[in-house]
């Protein structure tokens, strides 16, 4: 928690649940990556939080952005954005939304399908495309390795068809997945879209773009590895498989530029045990899986908590939300403590919790407000 969101709580004691976003921690995250990756041009993954103020202060940084959809490209553009900075990095699109993409100056494009090449080429005539192909995920939290991107062959199939299209198929691109937490994941990936680059511009493809996605970790509850490692590996493996003939490298952080410049502030609704005798409190909260933090399924992202009265004994809890639904428990399984004192009441706050959780947040499911949002 930064000093900046640590006053605003104690100064404005905003109502609850609420997100508090210090804006100076996204400049200075976004400075750390610039510096551990300076040969790599950022685009900022929008929906992370895709807030005003955020994109504000990433526009006047110099930032890039990769939209999931025409709704933040026009965000990014609002927010003074050329459009020559976005990427259209969805590689699922409806046609209508590529052309109104198109009409306002887009002409980047991600793709990993004949059927959306063939939407580009009709709606998108001459664009800067690039496929994504499919690599592992080991090492991430939150796997993102079977919905988008396709097999290595195919990639190379469709780079060669978007050329015959019209297109400019100009590069490759993959997701090792979010909150990575091994600096060698990289690697695999990088060699493999350096194997296909070779076999494109041999086969006269003018590839010459590789975008290594995002997927750069947040500490949550558990250490992670410092942004300066993960910029050494990358660029080590850069250098190992392309040599001297780097191509042009993109990035695509999220959750590395907003996920701990924010903190969620939440109120103790409950606690309650199921047996007299049950060693286990359960802790309801007024924020949950639909108010926010969808990143819990499955107890993947674990968030840490602070509370009035750390330091003092503590026993084992899970951690459930407000709702009248039973797959609203956040965390059951992960050997989560509080301590004893705490009760209904009390401010909790969650931290490192600015990417993808407003984004997240239901829209009154059980009448519940969306969440609220403050930067600062």
């Amino acid at each position: 928690m930064t000093p900046k969101i640590a006053q605003f709580l104690r100064d404005a004691a905003p109502a609850t649940p609420c997100l508090v976003l210090d804006v100076d921690r996204v400049e200075e995250n976004y400075r750390r990556l610039r510096a551990a990756m300076p040969q790599a041009r950022i685009y900022y993954a929008v929906k992370a939080n895709p807030a005003a103020p955020i994109l504000d202060r990433l526009v006047g940084l110099g930032s890039s952005f990769d939209a999931a959809s025409y709704e933040e490209i026009s965000a990014c553009l609002d927010a003074g954005a050329a459009p020559d900075s976005i990427s259209y990095g969805n590689t699922i699109k409806k046609e209508s939304a590529i052309k109104a993409a198109f009409d306002r100056g887009i002409r980047m494009f991600a793709f990993d399908s004949e059927g959306e090449l063939k939407k580009l080429a009709r709606s998108a005539p001459g664009a800067r495309v690039y496929c994504r192909i499919l690599v592992g995920n080991d090492g991430a939290e939150w796997p993102l390795s079977r919905k988008f991107g396709c097999e290595i062959e195919m990639a190379k199939t469709l780079m060669i068809q978007a050329a015959e299209l019209g297109l400019d198929p100009f590069g490759l691109s993959f997701h090792v997945g979010s909150q990575q937490t091994k600096t060698t994941a990289y690697e695999a990936a990088i060699a493999k879209a350096a194997m296909l680059f070779t076999d494109l511009q041999e086969a006269g493809v003018k590839v010459r773009m590789v975008n290594l996605g995002g997927g750069y970790p947040v500490r949550y509850r558990a250490e992670v590895p410092e942004i300066d490692a993960f910029g050494a590996a990358i660029m080590g493996a850069m250098a190992q498989h392309f040599g001297n003939a780097l191509p042009d490298i993109v990035i695509e952080p999220g959750r590395f530029i907003v996920g701990d410049a924010g903190v969620v502030s939440a109120e103790v609704v409950l606690v309650s045990r199921k047996a007299e005798n049950d060693p286990v409190r359960w802790v309801y909260l007024d924020i949950g899986r639909f108010g926010g933090l969808a990143e819990t399924e499955g107890e993947s992202i674990k968030y840490d908590f602070r509370t009035p009265h750390d330091g003092e004994d503590e026993g084992p809890v899970t951690i459930a939300g407000p709702t009248c639904d039973s797959t609203d428990t956040l965390y059951e399984k992960s050997n989560y403590r509080l301590p004893l004192a705490l009760d209904a009441g009390d401010r909790i706050e969650l931290l490192a919790t600015g990417a993808y959780v407003t984004t997240y947040a239901s829209q009154r499911f059980n009448g519940f407000a969306p969440l609220a949002e403050h930067y600062v």
